[in-house]
């Protein structure tokens, strides 16, 4: 089962490597499509040249039989018979003689007609067909209707197998993610119900060790972990369902969050917190989850810095428009490559973290509290800082 989890977190690490793979393939499968319609469209194009050769030699030879032969009919028909390829005769002027297959209510119209032929010109060169009187007419012609057609038939097949992909993916991408939150939420509702048999029975022994002299101090602390305990095991019952929202003071939840890590932090690392003058500021929010946020930033700067000597800076900035938190370390830093990733669940540079407290994180802002979390900067072996990013109340 702990393979298995290593391979699909693994997986994910690499899903970007899987989409460029699954891209180029996709590309190679398009081009050769192109490629091999391109190649027999080519040679129905050379067919067509060779009838519109045949089709100028008869129309030469119509106009060159003399008055006192009679023109095969077969001739006829074939001229008439051609029911795809657009002709247009011209003489040396460039004045109409015949047309074929193309707007015949339109080829009166001069200008018209320029077009045409710049149009069928810029396809091939008309053919110059010189008569016995010293004549010269010129025919010009252009792809046939089929023959266009089947040059974009793969064209409008690949969009529309694309088309088809691209909906399917964002189908399948949906139902995976709900899905996945489905997995989040059993997890985070079966863990905070498992917390809370042996949570019952620790303040039990709590009460006990109250009646007994001597242990003032350490009942005082593990009161305090408990209250921790059952902080976290109320954070697990709300994920998966709308947790309750109410405007809350934010100073005093970022300075609970702090003060708490900070007696539990190791003294190598010194943190500061930056607040505001003000003494409130009301946000809507749910504390419990938004506390479990701050706190996760912290651990995560704390493991960033590997147990060195370092800083974390926590700051709160009262915007007119928005509030901004900020947990800025002086740790190893995240590549470039992988400051989009760091929020998906399963990524972790941690040999013994499963990847789940910065999803879970980004979930709580965008989702519950419609903020923003991301990584406002970051340099490999100078640190980094994550931004949270609330909006406030109208009227505020």
């Amino acid at each position: 089962m702990f393979s298995v989890s290593l391979w699909i977190m693994d997986f994910y690490r690499k899903k970007n490597l899987w989409k460029l793979i699954l891209f180029l393939f996709a590309a190679c499968i398009g081009a050769g499509t192109l490629w091999y319609t391109e190649s027999f469209l080519n040679e129905l194009r050379k067919e067509e040249i060779k009838k519109v050769r045949q089709l100028g030699d008869v129309y030469k030879n119509i106009i060159n039989a003399d008055a006192d032969k009679s023109i095969p009919l077969s001739e006829s028909e074939i001229i008439m018979s051609n029911n795809t390829i657009p002709l247009i005769i011209t003489d040396e002027d460039g004045n109409l003689v015949a047309g074929r297959n193309v707007n015949e209510e339109k080829l009166s119209d001069p200008k018209w007609l320029a077009n045409k032929l710049q149009e069928m010109r810029s396809e091939a060169e008309p053919l110059e067909i010189d008569l016995e009187n010293g004549e010269i007419k010129y025919l010009y012609y252009q792809n046939s209707i089929l023959l266009t057609k089947l040059r974009l038939y793969p064209v409008i097949l690949l969009i529309v197998i694309s088309l088809f992909v691209i909906i399917a993916y964002i189908a399948f991408s949906n139902s995976r993610k709900a899905e996945q939150n489905q997995v989040w939420n059993g997890l985070a509702k079966e863990t905070a119900h498992q917390i809370g048999t042996p949570l019952t029975s620790l303040v039990g022994w709590i009460e006990l060790l109250r009646d007994q002299p001597g242990n003032e101090a350490m009942v005082v602390e593990m009161e305090k972990d408990v209250n921790r305990l059952n902080t976290i095991t109320q954070r697990f019952s709300k994920i998966g369902s709308q947790p309750s929202i109410k405007r809350e003071n934010i100073i005093e939840i970022i300075q609970e969050a702090v003060n708490y890590l900070q007696t539990r932090s190791p003294k190598r690392i010194k943190m500061s917190l930056e607040l505001p003058k003000k003494s409130n500021i009301p946000i809507a929010l749910n504390k419990h989850l938004f506390e479990w946020v701050v706190e996760n930033l912290i651990r995560n700067a704390i493991d960033a810095i590997e147990g060195k000597e370092g800083q974390i800076q926590i700051r709160l900035m009262d915007g007119p428009k928005s509030i901004k938190v900020e947990v800025q370390d002086s740790g190893k830093g995240i590549p470039v490559n992988k400051q989009k990733t760091v929020f998906r669940p399963g990524f972790t540079t941690k040999s013994r973290g499963w990847g789940l407290g910065l999803s879970l994180a980004k979930r709580i802002i965008e989702e519950y509290h419609d903020g923003k979390i991301f990584v406002a900067q970051s340099e490999t072996g100078v640190g980094t800082t994550f931004r949270i990013q609330l909006k406030k109340d109208k009227g505020e």
